[in-house]
Formats: C-alpha cells, structure tokens, sequence
C-alpha cells in the first residue's frame, strides 16, 4: 500500500466501500480496477460528477486504475456527440483513463458468443411472448411469475432462432433471449429477464452489422469481467440487480469475478437530474441547449464558470452512504465560494446603475487611482479612472431610508471604494418620480491611501466612471425550477430563472477572456460566458452570490 496516493480526490477512507476495498485487496486482487460507464444518451449532470470522482479517485487511491467504457447498447438514443461531450467533461473534471477508453459494442461478438454459451448450457431460452405478455406472466411481489410456454424449448431449436434472429429473419420485438432463472424468485428481476431484444436500429459505432443488442443487466457484467473489473461501483437502484449480476457472473464462460457495490446516488434539491427531463428542455427550446448554465450538468456548470476544485470538493464533502437524501443546493454554492475567494480579482461592476454627479469636482478632469486586486497582496494593484461623473447600484442611495441604511442619503457621507470621502446633496427624478441622477460633494483630503484619520464613514460603495464605463451584458441565474405541489412532477420551471442586465463595469473588463473568473465588488462571483463571448465583447454569467445560506 506504499503508493497510495493521499491528495486524491477520495482520501477520505471511513465509508463502507473503502472497508470493502481493504478487505479484498490480498486476497483477491493486489490492485484494483474500476470503471465509469456512462450511457451515451445525453450529457452528464453533477450525480455522474460524484459517481466520476468515487470510480477515478479510488482506483488513484489504491494506485490502480479506472477504464471509461461507453455502455452503448441502446442505439436507438445514443449519439456521438454523446461521446465527446462525457470525455470533455471527464478531462475538465481532472481525471484520465489513459489508454483504457472502452466501448460495449466492442464486445458485441463476443456477447453474442457468451450467449451462445448459455444456452447450450440450458440457462438461455428464445422466448416468442411480446413485451406486454412478459410483464403479465412475471407476477407479483406476492405471486410468483408463470413459466413461459417457450421455456423448455430444445438447445438445438434455441440455438437455430437465436442465429436467425442476430441475422435479422425477425422483426423488432417478435422474439427475445431470456436467461432461464427461476420464475418463483422472490426477487422479480432473476424471473427469466431478457438479455437479448431485436432492434432493426443503425448503432452510432457498428452500424448495421447488428440487429440485435444485449440489456444492460447481461452487457454490464459481461463487460466488467472482460475487462477484468474488481470493484464495479454503482448507485443504489442496482442493488435488487444484483443477484442478476452475480448469475450473470457465475454462468458465463469468464474467470474474472468483479465485485458489485452500491452507493446511495446524488441528489440535489431544486434541481432537474434526470435526463429524460433534461432532454425535453433542450429539445422544446426552453434552456440554451445541453450547457445552459441554469442546468447542473458538467457542461452547464463548466459554462456558467465553476472551477472543478468545486466539484470535487462538493462530492468528497456530500461523501458517500447508502442512505438515499436530498443535498441542499447551498453546499455547492458553499464550495464554490470558497473556490473563488482567494483566487478571483476583485472588479467593479455596476448591475443597476444610476449616476452619480460629484458636484464639486473639476469638469473635464480624469485621474488614475490606485486600487488593489484583491483584498490579498499577492494580486497587487491596477489603475482606473476616475472623474466628476460616475455610475453606482441604484440600491445605494435612498432619500428615506430605514434605519442602519449606511449608504447615500441625503446629509449623508460614504466612502467610494479607492477613491474619496463623498456626501450626498440631493437627486434628480424624471416624470414618473424615478431618480435618474444622485448629487455629492467630495472632500479631495480624503483620497484613498493618503493618512486621513479625522473622520470615519460606515458605508463603502462601489463605482465606475462613466465617460470609460463599458457596457456589457450579464445574466444573471436564480433556480430553474421551483417546487409547486400541485404540478405532477412538484416543481414548475422558475421564469425568473434567467435575467439579463446591461451592467457598466471597468473598461478593462471589456477586453475579458472567455472563461476568465472575477468577483464583482458586492454583486458575487461571475465568469465570461464561453459560448456567446467575442473578441472585445464579453457577456458574463454569474457563478455565484457572494451569500451564502449554507451551514457547513
């Protein structure tokens, strides 16, 4: 165990699976191999996130491996687009497979051989009952399953009906392989599941050669044991699969004995994980695509600007149990946060702007400040400028405010941020009583960084100067769902999920690079969006709040 690696992304060795790893290790294997096998039908969300650090950080752990192997056996839902999308993900993530990317069609032939095998071992039956018929005569969890009248037919006659159907005498769904269990089982998926099904359907890798495609229950296992899988690490809906697994193990013609564990899957609340609900908001135009920041997938967290420290951190924090529960969406954001603080430049950016006239200020002046990057020393300073009018949060000045409201008001003096000592005079409002500009006076001895201790001020605002103010877009995110009990899923989608502003920000914020990160003095955390960004042209997504409601 002398290469154990201790800065993997699964250090941590108190939960079940890490005992059931010691145990094995010297008896059964000296390392171990896992696997990710995602199904290539759409883009991964955040529970494949966590299933992606288990499998990869405990083969780095032990100092074994991990394969990513495509389960694609379904091609009537399956794309390639798929398949780049997940290696994307897996490499942004942190992770690689090196040379060992598997693929389930890869082994079609030899399944197809293993199949063979069990029925002329008698444990395999070609059954003519159509899907409805398999679903009634399977019982109960009271009432054992009727025995198919195909059941006993002969190997010989199997073995015929099984080459016709792979060379497509057969049309979908006329005929199926079923493996020959036990109808009485108390466990519904060892009564005689299907293994095989007819599917006159074109694959994304083989093409035609194929006409019928092994079920995930037969293929998995199959596939963990070519590969000489020890540990096979799966969500907690495979647990009553498991018997199947091991049947499936124990009767085909392999040596290699992988060992299947389960752990409770990821959940978050307020949020859409599965993927039939995500396809249809991509599909009916109601997110912008797969990688809608508003969506937990990979590639959705990616674009809205999470760092994937954040990721991995979030899993390794949720941990891992066999208990089912429902993560709060704040511990993401938590870890998030706690990414950005000490690496993000601290800007400023104006989101809901009103202007502001410094009265007393000399027109036609602009002056350099100084302002530091980041609260930190290591980040230094840059230079901005700074003249008689300039942009604030319109939610900074009030002619009545409540109490403890340390902002503009008139009589009232506040700091702007790096620069000087201002007190507000008043406001001008258009027709419909909306204020349109705030008035101030300035005190030029309060200049930020000279030795001005006469006087302190409660409340710092932040700025930006309006004659070289840029204008940029910013989206702005809150839930994509919201829960709603009388809707039959719980939840409706969110209209406010999405809100996009014309921010005044720094004018070298204009020149921004896709995917740069910043924290936006009092406004969060916000990334160049990476899809829709020019040259010279950046729109922003905010990562996140500066709040957080999280109680770790």
């Amino acid at each position: 165990m002398e290469d154990i690696n201790k800065n993997s992304a699964l250090g941590e060795t108190g939960n079940f699976i890490h005992e059931a790893i010691k145990e094995d290790l010297g008896e059964h294997t000296e390392k171990i191999i896992t696997r990710f096998p995602p199904e290539p039908n759409g883009y991964l969300h955040i529970g494949h996130a966590k299933s992606i650090c288990l499998n990869f950080g405990l083969a780095e752990y032990y100092g074994g491996k991990c394969n990513l192997r495509f389960d694609d056996t379904n091609p009537s839902k399956e794309d390639t687009e798929y398949v780049e999308s997940i290696q994307e993900d897996i490499k942004w993530l942190g992770f690689d497979w090196g040379d060992r990317l598997f693929y389930a069609s890869s082994y079609f032939d030899k399944m197809y051989e293993l199949a063979v095998g069990l029925i002329e071992d008698g444990l395999a039956f070609v059954c003519d009952l159509n899907a409805d018929e398999v679903r009634d005569m399977r019982g109960s969890l009271k009432e054992p399953g009727k025995e198919s009248p195909y059941r006993n037919r002969s190997v010989e006659e199997n073995l015929d009906l099984f080459r016709r159907m792979k060379e497509g005498e057969f049309a979908d769904g006329e005929k199926t392989l079923r493996a020959k269990i036990d109808m009485a089982s108390p466990n519904i998926n060892m009564r005689d599941p299907v293994i095989y099904r007819i599917s006159h359907t074109t694959h994304h890798a083989t093409g035609d050669k194929w006409c019928i495609y092994p079920m995930y229950d037969y293929a998995h296992p199959v596939e963990d044991a070519l590969e000489g899988i020890t540990h096979s690490i799966c969500t907690m809906e495979f647990e009553d699969h498991r018997p199947l697994y091991d049947w499936v193990i124990e009767n085909i013609r392999l040596d290699a004995k992988p060992r299947q564990i389960e752990f409770a899957k990821l959940n978050l609340s307020d949020t859409i994980m599965g993927k039939r609900y995500l396809r249809n908001l991509v599909e009916t135009g109601q997110v912008d695509g797969w990688d809608d920041p508003r969506l937990c997938t990979v590639s959705g967290i990616r674009r809205r600007g999470c760092p994937p420290e954040a990721i991995r951190n979030f899993c390794a924090t949720v941990g891992v149990s066999k208990a089912n529960s429902v993560v709060d969406l704040a511990q993401l954001d938590f870890c998030i946060r706690e990414e950005l603080q000490p690496k993000c430049p601290v800007m400023m950016a104006v989101l809901d702007p009103v202007k502001l006239v410094i009265t007393n200020y000399p027109e036609d002046t602009t002056e350099e400040l100084d302002v530091e990057n980041h609260p930190g020393e290591e980040m230094g300073k840059r230079k901005i400028p700074f003249s008689r009018e300039l942009y604030i949060e319109r939610s900074d000045f009030m002619e009545e405010p409540p109490k403890k409201y340390f902002r503009l008001t008139p009589g009232k003096e506040v700091r702007l941020k790096g620069a000087y000592f201002v007190t507000c005079t008043g406001c001008k409002k258009d027709d419909e009583g909306n204020v349109v500009e705030v008035y101030a006076t300035y005190d030029p001895a309060t200049k930020s960084g000279l030795n001005f201790t006469e006087r302190k001020v409660k409340g710092t605002i932040h700025w930006v100067n309006a004659p070289t103010a840029a204008c940029v877009p910013v989206n702005l995110y809150e839930n994509l769902v919201v829960r709603d009990e009388t809707s039959e899923n719980g939840y409706r989608l969110n209209e406010n999920s999405l809100t996009t502003v014309n921010a005044y920000v720094e004018p070298s914020l204009a020149q921004a690079e896709k995917g740069e990160r910043f924290q936006f003095m009092r406004n969060g955390y916000f990334a160049v969006d990476t899809k829709h960004s020019e040259k010279g042209k950046p729109v922003f997504n905010r990562i996140v709040s500066l709040k957080s409601s999280f109680k770790g």
